[in-house]
């Protein structure tokens, strides 16, 4: 599984980079947690609000923390 959390680096983008690699280690999904900050990588994903969360190509979330519970049923799939 890959993931990427996009986000220039700010309080949020990391905080919800630390719920994502959290919830892949409880889970234990083999997944890779990459970290995007480049502006234009970020919005080569159509992407226009951070953080952001995209798994396996698909965005799952823009503009908000998401909750650890709501990272677990992405990866659960």
């Amino acid at each position: 599984m890959d993931i990427k959390v996009l986000g220039p680096g700010c309080p949020k983008c990391s905080q919800t980079e630390s719920i994502v690699k959290e919830a892949v280690a409880e889970t234990g999904v083999d997944a890779v947690v990459e970290k995007i900050t480049d502006v234009m990588k970020v919005a080569g994903y159509g992407v226009f609000g951070t953080p952001a969360v995209v798994v396996d190509g698909e965005v799952k979330s823009v503009g908000k923390i998401p909750a650890k519970e709501e990272v677990k049923r992405w990866l659960a799939g």
